[in-house]
């Protein structure tokens, strides 16, 4: 078998001007809710696309923690290269892939710091290996082995114990979309694409060509 021969078809279900409705948010919301009850491996995991202010563009897998009308909520290292990315250049592109539902979801925005409180309140619920990791990890940044990030968290955990405070350069990042594309697979690769774009009057709703 050669990359050109895997290909499958689409056939599990439509999307239709009437089911999009005019809220991508509420849509987004039942597609989520979909996912979680289909029980897919890590729903909210999606891909972040950030771009330096000169065009270069990098992309990685984070986790959507809080979804609000005003946008797509996580939570990161400030200093790490996605989070220098977005002070120099806030526009964002987002990708949810389920392929299992033969769905994607595609988020074109801004991106912005939530409040401390926002940030403290949920560095709080985390797991203390979690909490203690933000502080042990320069996020990426050069490291010379394992063994020091073992060492860090290490003395990390002696120096603060079990309840150590959300870390000055850690905290949560809001998408605030200006773009949300909903794509449905479709046998013969006339797959459904609507896309609501933000107007002063409200969303605008379009249905894009596969």
């Amino acid at each position: 078998m050669t990359l050109a021969d895997l290909r499958r078809d689409y056939t599990l279900a439509g999307l239709t001007e009437v089911d999009a409705g005019d809220d991508p948010f509420a849509l987004f919301r039942r597609w989520f809710d979909q996912a979680v009850a289909a029980r897919l491996p890590e729903p909210n995991a999606f891909t972040l696309a950030t771009c330096t202010p000169d065009g270069k563009p990098s992309a990685r897998t984070v986790l959507l923690k809080h979804l609000d009308d005003r946008g797509f909520t996580f939570f990161t290292n400030y200093l790490s290269r996605k989070g220098r990315e977005m002070a120099g250049n806030p526009f964002v592109a987002v990708v949810f892939l389920w392929d299992e539902l033969e769905r994607q979801v595609r988020v074109e925005g801004r991106a912005e710091r939530v409040s401390a409180k926002e940030s403290d309140d949920y560095f709080r619920v985390r797991p203390l290996g979690s909490r203690l990791g933000a502080w042990a990890s320069p996020q990426s940044e050069v490291i010379p082995d394992r063994a020091f990030l073992e060492r860090q968290q290490a003395e990390m955990a002696a120096k603060m114990g079990d309840d150590p405070p959300r870390p000055p350069h850690w905290g949560g990042y809001r998408v605030i979309p200006e773009v949300v594309e909903f794509w449905q697979g479709r046998p013969s690769r006339l797959h459904d694409r609507i896309r609501f774009t933000r107007t002063p009057a409200g969303w605008k709703k379009e249905r894009l060509a596969p």
